[in-house]
């Protein structure tokens, strides 16, 4: 199976990720502010989420999980949809671009913050 997150046109938010949570050990972010995850992206992390296998940077639990977002002028109805990283070849087929979102979330402590985003679809096959 392809690996989604190294297509092309991808943005790492890795440095800004490190760079929040060296904030929020020093103090100058308060754990409120980077633990504010909306229900509905809790509900999707619980429900479609996919455990990451590590745990959570800022509560130290293993409840860290990774949810995919789709976005595109193409997939109408579709578009904004939480996604399964196996429902994501059947976009690639369908479609001929479209962005996706990962987002971490930690339902134990709700950090949540996007990860990666890139286009996929036929355009990108690779």
């Amino acid at each position: 199976m392809r690996q989604y997150w190294q297509v092309m046109a991808t943005v790492d938010y890795r440095l800004a990720r490190r760079a929040l949570l060296a904030s929020l050990q020093r103090g100058s972010v308060a754990k409120h502010d980077v633990c504010d995850a909306h229900p509905e992206l809790l509900r999707a992390a619980n429900g479609v989420g996919e455990r990451v296998g590590r745990p959570c940077p800022v509560c130290d639990e293993r409840d860290l999980r990774v949810v995919f977002y789709a976005y595109g002028k193409e997939l109408k109805r579709e578009n904004g949809r939480v996604r399964r990283r196996r429902d994501l070849a059947e976009l690639d087929a369908r479609f001929d671009e479209y962005a996706c979102y990962v987002v971490e979330v930690c339902t134990g402590c709700s950090w949540n913050h996007l990860v990666r985003s890139y286009t996929a679809g036929r355009a990108h096959a690779v």
